[in-house]
């Protein structure tokens, strides 16, 4: 969307909006030419965030941007003003919801439709329609491309691959991220700044996906290692001993 789009949907100025990106807490737009700027969602969503942050809780520009990095007062942090700052994380983490076409990915993945439609039915993304044209957000697509690149290596319906074989990751994923979230408001909610809450938040969700996969990684191979060697049902080994 270009800027006059941009502040019909935020209800904001673009002397403002510009004022936000100087003090860096916006996401820089894309820009498919010079001179020309693409705004998304994730504006929108920062833009209304900061404007609650600074109605509800008082702070000021600086504050705001002091708080996402790492530098802000210490203010205890309620539950309202961790709130807004998930959007504002949010994009800082690179979760996009600016929309894209389905048929705009067929060039570089053919099975893109097959496959955004299989993941639709399970939930992993969500399809949106306007017409006769579908819509997905870019971190969707991204899951799409991804599972674009298992095809190219064999992971496939003819190898009995096809993407809904996925859905067990669904269960899994909610589990785990409730989990994250429930330990994360117990510590923080009202208990340390919002600076620590920000800093930790966008350090701990890439990371902690790292951390994670590494794990799942060492799971993996002792399970693939318990039937290779055995020839016996895989009956998941867990990485932790009795003590």
């Amino acid at each position: 969307m270009k800027m006059r789009e941009l502040e019909a949907k935020t209800g904001v100025n673009r002397e403002t909006i510009r004022v936000y990106f100087r003090e860096g807490l916006l996401p820089e737009p894309s820009r498919p030419a010079r001179n020309v700027a693409d705004y998304g969602e994730d504006h929108v969503r920062a833009i209304l965030s900061v404007r609650k942050l600074q109605r509800d809780s008082g702070m000021t520009l600086p504050q705001i941007k002091a708080t996402l990095d790492g530098s802000g007062p210490r203010r205890p942090l309620g539950a309202s003003a961790f709130q807004h700052l998930e959007n504002l994380v949010a994009a800082r983490v690179g979760v996009e919801e600016r929309m894209v076409s389905v048929e705009s990915m067929l060039e570089t993945n053919p099975k893109a439709r097959i496959d955004a439609h299989a993941l639709d039915k399970i939930g992993v993304v969500s399809l949106v329609r306007n017409g006769d044209t579908e819509l997905m957000s870019l971190t969707d697509a991204g899951l799409v491309g991804i599972w674009g690149r298992m095809r190219r290596v064999g992971f496939d319906e003819e190898h009995g691959f096809p993407p809904e074989i996925v859905d067990y990751y669904i269960e899994a994923a909610e589990y785990v991220a409730g989990k994250e979230a429930r330990l994360f408001l117990e510590r923080v909610e009202g208990s340390i700044a919002e600076d620590e809450a920000a800093a930790m938040l966008e350090f701990a969700l890439p990371t902690m996906l790292d951390f994670f996969g590494v794990i799942r990684l060492k799971a993996f191979l002792r399970n693939i290692g318990q039937k290779t060697r055995t020839g016996s049902e895989i009956e998941p080994i867990p990485l932790r001993r009795d003590c």
